[in-house]
């Protein structure tokens, strides 16, 4: 998992990525955590990330971590029609932004 700055004040979290031997072990969820305390030592105000609806088990993960569904938006991407979902979290408050 990268956590890459979007801008000054907003960190964005790309690629949460478990060998599918390792998952189920709550490497994904520590992974995140990881990220969100990083961004928040480091000054970011906020963080989002960008997902598909099939990725179903990576979205009860950010949503336990405080994201919230901020917005969707259909596309059509490696041959098959998926939904985008873009997930945020306001560090300040420890949840999303809507």
């Amino acid at each position: 998992m990268f956590c890459v700055a979007r801008d000054a004040e907003v960190a964005q979290l790309r690629i949460l990525l478990v060998d599918p031997v390792a998952r189920g072990l709550g490497i994904g969820r520590r992974l995140v955590e990881e990220c969100v305390q990083f961004a928040r030592k480091v000054g970011y105000q906020r963080v989002v990330l960008w997902t598909n609806h099939p990725l179903v088990s990576a979205a009860r993960i950010y949503v336990a971590a405080g994201f919230t569904l901020a917005t969707e938006e259909h596309h059509h991407s490696f041959g098959v029609d998926l939904v985008g979902q873009v997930y945020e979290l306001d560090l300040a408050t420890g949840r999303g932004r809507h």
